[in-house]
Parts: C-alpha cells; structure tokens; sequence
C-alpha cells in the first residue's frame, strides 16, 4: 500500500521510533520541566447551587485550573489581586516547600498578603506524586470559592503500584450563601453568633438548592439555571477509573458513595495506601485519597454519586452528581433515588476507616522508633472575654501582622516572643466529657513551638468536650511543611503508659491532614528536617479563625535571604531595603 505524507508527519513518525527505542533501553525521555501559570482572582457573580452571590473565581472558574505537573517539576504561578478591596494568600496544601518555605503561601505565617491590584509570583517544586490542592489562605476565603486541585505524575517510564484507564479529580466542598464577611464578623462579636450549616454540599462546584426555601429573595435562585446542574462524570464501559478525591469542607465532615459501585483506596495524601474496598469513603477537609472504581455495572442506566453530612447532626440537603455511562445522555437522571448515606452519628465506622489506612507493603516509610519530643495538645472550646474562642493547651492563637518567618528570621524585637506556648492545663485531671466553663484561656499571637532542627517529635491531639451543647467535635488537623506518620487512634483519653504500646511503628501511613475524632485522641509522628516556620491548625474555617491552632519553628537559622516579595506589611517594610 502506498501512501504519502509531509515533512511533519515523518518527524513524527521518527520521535515515536525513538521513543519506542527509549522505553526498550531505558533511555530518560523528559527531564524536570517548568510548568507556568498566569491566574487573575477576582470576585463574579455565580451560582454553583442555584443560589446567585459573589464567588472568588479564578480565571473566571471555581473550582480553579488544575495544576497538571509530574514529579520534580518546578511551578511557577503567577497570581493577580484583582478583588479590589481585599487582600489575598494562595497555599500549596501538601506540597512540602523544601527549600521554598517562603511560598508555602500563608498570611501571617510565611508571607504578607497580595494587597489588591499586586502581582505576586509563587514558585516550588512538587518533590512527590500524588493528589494535592491549592486554596486560599486569608482569612475565610477559602469558603468563598478560590481552591483547586494539584495532579502530579510520576516521571516518564515508572509505575504506580496499581492499574487504570482514566484520571479524574472530584472536589467537595460545603457552601453558605452569607459571605465569609458575615460570618466571621458573627463568629467575632458579643453576643456570639455561630455560622450554622452549610446551605448546600458542592461536588466538583456544583450543588442543588431548594429554591422553594422559604425567606428566600425574589431573583437569587434559579433552578433552571444550566450552571447548578449536577456535575456530571462521563466514563466508558468496562474501564477503571482512578478518581482522586478530596475535601476542602468550611464545616462538614463528609460520605461520599457512588450509587452500586465499590471503590477501593489506593492513596491518601500523596501516599500509597495498602488497599481496601469501602461503599463509604469518610473524608475530612484537608483530606485527599484516590479510589478505583471499574466501570462493571449495567451500562444503560446512570448513577447518583453522593455526598453526605456525617458527625454533625445534617442540616444541608444531600450532595448528587451523575456517573453517566457513555453513550447515555449525561443529563438523563438515575432511574431510581439516590442511595441514603450512613448514619451522621455514628463514629464506629469513621474509626474503622482511619484504623484501616496502612501504608502500601512496597512503600513503606518506616517511621523513627523513638521521639525526641513529645508534644499533647488538648482542643478545648473557651470563652475569653465573653468571646467564643477554640484553644490549645488553654492559648487561643491568633495571626500575627508581621508573619512569623520574617520576625523570626531577622529577629524582629517586639513583635512577639519565641517561648513555646504556655501548657495551660492540668492534662491528667482534665474531664473531657464534661461540659467545662473554659473561661481562663488567653490570646496571643506567640504559640510558637521551636524545635530542635532534625529531631522526631510526637503530637497527641487529645479532643474534649465543647462549652454548649454537650458534644465532642471531630477536628481535621493539618499541618504545613511536613508528612507526618499517623502512629495510632483511641477512644477516651490519652494514656501515655498504655496507649503508646498501641502503636503501629511497622507500616502507618503517612499523611498532611489527620482527623481528631469525638471524645478521642490521635497519636503523629514527625521529623523536623525541613527549615522554616510552619503552620499547624484545625482546617474547619470557623475553627481555625477562632484560635485553633499553633505553629512550629525549625531550622530557621539554615534559610537562606528571605525574598523581598513576601514583605511590605507589620514590622517587614525596613528589611526590604536592607541590603
């Protein structure tokens, strides 16, 4: 058979015979590259759930672009405020900043904000494959819209320790329709004034809102919109899917389910998981994990997939989305309702799955047998000058106007001090089951831990009872600039005697993000080998905007110049003409 073809078509011929070649030999293909990307914030009208209000949009999208790169890659994105009146941080949830903690992107922590109509440019290098997101870390804007999803691949010619056909990224993510504004000005003032439920659960930026509600006003809701149609996940028959799920919640903790489908997980934060089935993925916000699902079932129907309200008694409507199998109309609905999700109260199951994530047998990251330190951190709920504030050891944090890397870095005098936080409480005796008044809780901008740089420390996160309504919370903790190993979970309180005998030093998981849950304790195990100043904080919005979390400085004294570009607010505008 004869056939002709261009100049371009037989250089491509060549690169494939190359490339074949390559792959025979093992011969690099790729290096490191560059990956670049110019973005614009700025506030639009939207209605990811029917329900029409100011959005933090991205490029004109929320969720946001996703960040495609593979392992060692470096990433550029360059970030313009262009909501007028607001300042703006963008953080790299899960990626580690190893030798970049000046980008890690945290108001108050590592940088001062992006002040509107700035340009500012954060550049890192993604070190580990795996499902990452990106939000905003500036005040509660993360609420607000401005958060995405990080894929990094591993390098050209090496495997994952499992198969799939396809790659997709699903967000959920909780949605009120009051403005980050009001609710933090409610969360702040006397008398106390709670955020509520959430109005609606988004699955990949879309939701459902009853526009029926009563109180609501003539014009803001429109079910006929095409933006708040559920999202809808075409796949092919018979095919595996890797589906990297994740949660970036303000409030919920969350089920997800696909409507007569297993899935079995394979990752979670970056890490391989030895795997397991589950009906119900538990997920917290902060959170990621892969599953696969195999596109078996009877492809001339459609799906629900659905998300649920779990340890807090639901007021928000179930989350829906369609798993449309090809060539069915992906707006055909399900032929039948959506699948219940399980029971809100009920924290056994939630256990179990945390209980069950162990690291993959060929990736095992054996943790250090001993710590150095051990750090317990009792989360308590407090009143402090008639305000309601979350507390650490008795200390309820607040962000500094001059970021801590800086101060500390350069020695700022004045702007607060370097002792470790106070431990507030007596540990032994505290009764986490009873409704405390809290009341002797202070302020401060200063909870710092300074470690020993290269040493392994131990945190307990110990969960107690709130002030009101006699219940324990589950508390998401996440922490920046570091994987830790997730050494164990109890029930009750800790006991170091006892509770340390239980734990899995042969193949925990490790992870960024970790849940505390009702009346318990969890134990997690890191080292301090990365210099710089890390943030360590409840990821609820409201709870992390009341006090809950502290932060740890390690090896400040091996960072570099710091870059000007993270300067120009509290006590920073000196240094800048330093030379």
């Amino acid at each position: 058979m004869a056939f002709s073809y261009s100049r371009g078509t037989a250089i491509t011929f060549l690169v494939l015979i190359f490339t074949s070649i390559s792959c025979i030999i093992n011969i690099p293909t790729a290096e490191a590259r560059i990956r670049r990307y110019k973005w614009e914030a700025k506030y639009e009208y939207k209605s990811p759930d029917c329900y029409k209000k100011l959005v933090i949009t991205i490029n004109g999208r929320t969720p946001g672009p996703t960040i495609l790169a593979q392992q060692n890659d470096t990433v550029i994105v360059e970030v313009k405020n262009s909501l007028m009146t607001e300042n703006l941080a963008i953080h790299w949830h899960g990626i580690r900043q190893i030798g970049s903690p000046w980008f890690d992107g945290t108001e108050g922590v590592t940088q001062c904000p992006i002040v509107p109509g700035d340009t500012f440019i954060y550049q890192f290098v993604v070190d580990r494959p795996g499902t990452y997101l990106y939000h905003a870390h500036y005040g509660m804007q993360r609420e607000a819209g401005l958060y995405g999803s990080i894929r990094v691949s591993l390098p050209d010619g090496q495997s994952e320790p499992f198969a799939y056909d396809y790659d997709r990224s699903i967000i959920l993510n909780d949605w009120y329709h009051k403005s980050v504004y009001e609710q933090a000005t409610g969360l702040a003032s006397v008398p106390f004034s709670w955020v509520n439920e959430p109005q609606s659960l988004l699955i990949q930026g879309k939701g459902l809102f009853n526009c029926s509600t009563p109180g609501i006003q003539a014009g803001l809701c429109n079910s006929t919109t095409p933006e708040c149609f559920p999202y809808v996940m075409t796949v092919v028959p018979a095919k595996t899917y890797r589906l990297r799920i994740s949660s970036l919640t303000a409030l919920s903790a969350l089920s997800f389910q696909i409507q007569g489908h297993n899935m079995t997980v394979v990752e979670a934060d970056g890490h391989y998981v030895k795997p397991f089935v589950v009906k119900n993925l538990f997920i917290y916000s902060g959170e990621t994990y892969s599953v696969l699902i195999k596109t078996d079932q009877n492809p001339s129907t459609n799906y629900w997939m659905t998300t649920d309200v779990v340890s807090r008694k639901p007021g928000t409507s179930q989350g829906l989305a369609i798993l449309n199998y090809y060539p069915n109309h992906p707006r055909r609905p399900p032929p039948t309702p959506p699948p219940s999700g399980p029971l809100w109260n009920l924290t056994e199951p939630r256990l179990a799955q945390s209980l069950a994530i162990k690291a993959h047998p060929d990736h095992i990251h054996p943790p250090p047998l001993t710590a150095h330190r051990t750090i317990i951190m009792l989360n308590t709920q407090n009143r402090v000058n008639d305000h309601v504030r979350w507390s650490i050891n008795n200390v309820s944090f607040n962000l500094p106007h001059t970021p801590y890397l800086i101060s500390l870095k350069h020695n700022l005098s004045g702007v607060h001090t370097r002792i470790p936080p106070p431990t507030g409480y007596n540990l032994k005796n505290y009764d986490i089951y009873s409704v405390q008044d809290n009341k002797n809780a202070t302020i401060s901008d200063h909870s710092v831990y300074k470690l020993e740089f290269n040493t392994t420390v131990d945190v307990i996160l110990q969960n107690a009872n709130s002030m009101s309504n006699n219940t324990s919370e589950t508390h998401p903790w996440h922490l920046h600039g570091h994987d830790f190993w997730v050494l164990g979970y109890g029930k009750g309180k800790f006991e170091m005697e006892n509770d340390t005998r239980t734990y899995n030093l042969v193949d925990p998981i490790m992870k960024n993000t970790v849940p505390v849950h009702p009346y318990g304790w969890t134990a997690l195990r890191f080292k301090s080998d990365n210099p710089g100043v890390w943030l360590f904080h409840c990821h609820i919005e409201s709870h992390f905007f009341m006090g809950m979390g502290v932060v740890f400085e390690e090896g400040i004294d091996r960072i570099g110049k710091l870059p000007s570009s993270i300067m120009g607010c509290g006590e920073t505008k000196d240094i800048i003409h330093k030379p």
